[in-house]
């Protein structure tokens, strides 16, 4: 039962890489500012770096996840258990990503929790803890996420527009200068003076430059570190929920660190071998991302999905990014595909259900 154990915890991160490693990249690829490859590199990379700082940042949802919530302790710790919960969020995570559809992966894992937990010990599951400590935060991400990205996406816009359209910017000095009626340059003696305009004004006058910058750039830097920080948060989030199955496992007994690795390291090979189905839905389906709304999305995404991980709050960085991405496509730009976004919505409804079934099934026919 073991050894089933651990192949389940495995398969169950590698569908959850295949689903969610592309979530926090997706405003980088679906506004163009890098290709896909190299978007889903630097998410794995990012990913697994949040995925071994879990081990000691993120106790709070090592904890949270061992099922003990729901259920007894001494059902929480058994093999059969914690085997019921991995295959069957893994078989909902695994049916989500082959139909391009982002789903939670804690959604289904709660699921599963409740499906085998009432199999083993009927209505006595512990409800109220479900809804308390899973349930609230899943449903409420969404909506949070919609504001600020509502909020942020037209003067993102505005800015873009003003600035990456044009050449480079800078600050740099030049003799003082004057402007007649007319709109003509005349220079006033030998006396110095800052300008900060486009660089070729600077070139014109023959200035100095002292600071020179490039608005296009500073955007893609700025989507790269957002979906670094939403990939880290989201392996500093998600991992711990599922090594905490593998505790039962005797070989891991006091060693969450090899736990955590060995996590880590099937979320990001998942993510690499199955990813784009869903990077499409995200980047190209939901809405035409622009730069503007990119940056107001991935701004929304990486500062939820980074409280709510260092907070110990299992928010879902699906909900969260869908949220952020509908938001700005509901101001300006762009419109949401509303085919699209209803049915991912009805995969979130449906994903308890058929996480708690799939967890049924496995925990009555295993033993």
């Amino acid at each position: 039962m073991e050894i089933a154990l651990l192949l389940a915890v495995l398969f169950l991160a590698a569908t959850n890489g295949a689903n969610d490693n592309f979530k926090g990249v997706a405003t980088l690829y679906g506004s163009r500012r890098a290709g896909y490859w190299t978007s889903l590199i630097w998410a794995s990379v990012t990913t697994l770096a949040g995925s071994v700082c879990s081990a000691f940042l993120a106790r709070a949802l090592l904890e949270a996840f061992t099922g003990a919530g729901l259920v007894p302790a001494a059902i929480a710790t058994e093999s059969r258990f914690a085997f019921a919960v991995a295959g069957g969020g893994a078989i909902t995570v695994a049916l989500a990503a082959w139909r391009g559809l982002p789903i939670s992966t804690t959604m289904a894992l709660v699921g599963a929790m409740v499906g085998a937990g009432m199999i083993a010990i009927g209505t006595a599951v512990h409800f109220g803890s479900l809804g308390n400590t899973f349930l609230l935060p899943l449903v409420v991400s969404p909506l949070i996420a919609v504001v600020p990205a509502v909020l942020l996406a037209p003067p993102l816009r505005r800015w873009v527009a003003r600035h990456i359209t044009t050449e480079p910017e800078c600050v740099c000095v030049t003799e003082t200068i004057a402007i007649t009626p007319e709109g003509a340059m005349l220079r006033e003696g030998n006396a110095s003076a800052l300008i900060a305009g486009r660089d070729s004004d600077c070139r014109e006058l023959n200035a100095h430059p002292i600071v020179r910058w490039n608005a296009r750039r500073v955007a893609d830097a700025s989507l790269f570190l957002l979906g670094g920080a939403v990939s880290f948060a989201r392996g500093l989030n998600d991992t711990p929920k599922v090594a905490a199955l593998l505790l039962p496992v005797a070989v891991f007994t006091g060693h969450d660190n090899l736990a955590v690795t060995l996590v880590g390291v099937a979320m990001l090979i998942g993510g690499l071998l199955g990813a784009r189905r869903v990077a499409r839905t995200l980047s190209d389906k939901i809405t035409q991302l622009d730069v503007g709304a990119a940056l107001a999305a991935g701004i929304t995404t990486s500062a939820l999905v980074c409280t709510a991980s260092f907070n110990g709050l299992p928010v879902s960085t699906t909900q969260v990014s869908v949220g952020a991405l509908a938001g700005t496509g509901l101001v300006g730009g762009s419109k949401v595909d509303r085919k699209v976004l209803t049915n991912i919505v009805l995969s979130w409804v449906i994903t308890l259900p058929i996480g708690a079934l799939f967890g049924a099934v496995l925990y009555a026919v295993v033993h």
